[in-house]
């Protein structure tokens, strides 16, 4: 299933992500953020996050349940941490738009979305080179 749901980070930032597995990753990478900055050592010590509104029973309404359930483990997924191709993924999609996802899925997606920059390097082509024609 693909989520039409879009997750924010920073003003006007979102991306497309693929499937369950995926939104979990970008769920706990969001969750984790609390963690990374060195606010707190537990992930649920930090009350301005979407995990202490869950782990609290959302008792304010300010979380939506989502689209999936999440797993048995969570707190432990969450507090655990991420691989560095993980990271280096969901950061390139937060700050390019990109989808997260398999490359065939971000591909198809691309061209549905008409997003294909994104997938793109940043900054003008290389020019090719000329070979030497004395050589």
């Amino acid at each position: 299933m693909e989520y039409g749901t879009r997750l924010y980070q920073g003003r006007f930032k979102s991306f497309p992500i693929q499937e369950d597995d995926h939104l979990l990753t970008v769920l706990r990478y969001v969750e984790r953020n609390p963690l990374w900055a060195n606010l707190v050592e537990q992930v649920e010590a930090w009350r301005w996050s979407s995990f202490w509104h869950r782990t609290h029973r959302n008792k304010a309404g300010l979380i939506d349940e989502g689209p999936l359930a999440l797993p048995r483990r969570w707190r432990q997924h969450v507090q655990s941490p991420q691989t560095e191709a993980e990271l280096a993924a969901l950061q390139r999609s937060v700050t390019r738009g990109t989808m997260f996802g398999e490359a065939s899925w971000q591909e198809k997606t691309a061209k549905r979305l008409d997003l294909q920059s994104t997938r793109r390097p940043r900054g003008r082509p290389q020019k090719a080179k000329l070979e030497d024609p004395a050589t």
